[in-house]
């Protein structure tokens, strides 16, 4: 694929750009509202680039990028980027007392995040510099939504109405204790600098340890949390463009026809009433009769991916017992952890030449058991406007039979 087609890829949104050498090493990175927008400007510009550019833009062989709701949330992933991959081609903002910068003042029994222009031997972390005030506001205020840290210069003797608005936890009236409130200072510390995967993973346990402890309210909230951060990940164009389902094909190594495909989904609310949905499509249109419902029987929490496994092994359990037709593809609601789930157990079954992918939610990317990163397919890709009526389908499929458990229970117990 050549560069144009790449660009012709990126999103009209907001995020930050990675470009990369024959050998995958970093070059630039910089932020934009508009992605391929301004991707493209390095390439068909309006005015004449410098040599600097000139010499970097020639070198581009590939496109990473990371989506964010806003250009202010670019702004911190930006510096946090530039920080630990050092990019050849981006200037080093030398005189860092004209830049504000981000304090986290870890030296305060309850710390505290703000902006600042001045650096001090204090004992705080220092963030930035940044280069435009403006966005590192906003970017500021966002980053209190999702982690609230008090902002008071010294603790008063009872809340303020930051506590009433839930963007502040309380540690002046002893609402939280130390030990929860520099979790979360931990959580900001690894979002500031960059390190998703461990953020992910903490926030993931702790939800998980929330829940069996029976505290749903609080497992609610974090899972909230990791909602709002799991957009922010590096993903790499890769697009080999070819007709409908031949695209599919082509993608899979499949040789055969791709007629019948099944697409899986669960649905639960913090483990309550979990159930499960498979939809069947033949040639493209969907076919009600074959539908089916399960009710998950052997999971008990919040374990997605154990649901699955239960759905997919009970499902091609039956269908090998009664000697029906398998599948031409299944098509798995989730990410990669969706997709081993599933993959597992049709290992178990003996049925691993049966084609699988997974489709997340965020960004339609899809998932394949031998590509390490995931394929993203062009906006206007038949395929995977297929695949995302499936997913979407299942996924209706799957909320109508779940609310209508919950509907029963609730008559049930009145």
């Amino acid at each position: 694929m050549d560069i144009k087609e790449k660009i012709s890829q990126l999103p009209v949104t907001a995020g930050v750009y990675i470009m990369k050498d024959s050998a995958g090493n970093v070059l630039y990175v910089g932020k934009a509202i508009n992605l391929r927008k301004r991707v493209s400007s390095y390439f068909y510009p309006r005015r004449a680039l410098s040599e600097r550019l000139k010499i970097m833009t020639g070198k581009v062989m590939d496109i990473a990028y990371v989506g964010t709701s806003t250009e202010a949330e670019a702004l911190i992933y930006e510096n946090s980027l530039i920080k630990r991959l050092a990019p050849r081609y981006n200037v080093a903002l030398k005189d860092d007392k004209s830049y504000p910068v981000l304090k986290l003042t870890i030296n305060e029994k309850f710390p505290r995040l703000f902006i600042t222009r001045v650096r001090a031997k204090d004992g705080a972390l220092y963030y930035g510099p940044y280069t435009n005030a403006k966005l590192l506001k906003e970017a500021l205020a966002a980053l209190r939504r999702i982690f609230p840290l008090r902002t008071c210069v010294k603790l008063p003797n009872r809340v303020c109405i930051n506590y009433h608005i839930k963007q502040c936890p309380g540690p002046c009236a002893g609402k939280v204790d130390r030990k929860s409130y520099m979790d979360m200072v931990l959580e900001l510390k690894l979002f500031i600098e960059g390190n998703r995967p461990d953020l992910i993973k903490h926030l993931t346990a702790k939800m998980l340890e929330a829940s069996k402890a029976e505290k749903y309210e609080e497992a609610t909230l974090v899972k909230a949390k990791i909602e709002a951060l799991s957009s922010m990940k590096e993903r790499t164009i890769s697009y080999t463009p070819c007709d409908e389902v031949e695209e599919l094909k082509a993608m899979l190594g499949i040789r055969g026809p791709v007629e019948v495909i099944e697409a899986f989904d669960v649905s639960n609310i913090m483990g309550e009433a979990a159930v499960g949905s498979m939809v069947y499509f033949y040639k493209g249109r969907p076919r009600k009769n074959e539908y089916r419902k399960f009710k998950i029987n052997s999971v008990a929490g919040v374990d997605d991916y154990s649901m699955m496994r239960e759905i997919v092994a009970r499902r091609y359990t039956r269908l090998l017992k009664e000697g029906k037709a398998l599948p031409d593809l299944i098509l798995i609601d989730g990410g990669k952890g969706h997709l081993s789930a599933a993959q597992g157990e049709l290992d178990k079954l003996g049925l691993s030449k049966i084609p699988v992918v997974g489709i997340a939610k965020e960004f339609e990317r899809i998932y394949c058991k031998d590509k390490s990163e995931p394929v993203i397919l062009p906006e206007d890709s038949k395929s995977l406007h297929l695949l995302k009526r499936m997913r979407d389908e299942a996924h209706r499929f799957a909320i109508n039979f779940h609310r209508s458990l919950r509907s029963k229970r609730l008559r049930r117990d009145q």
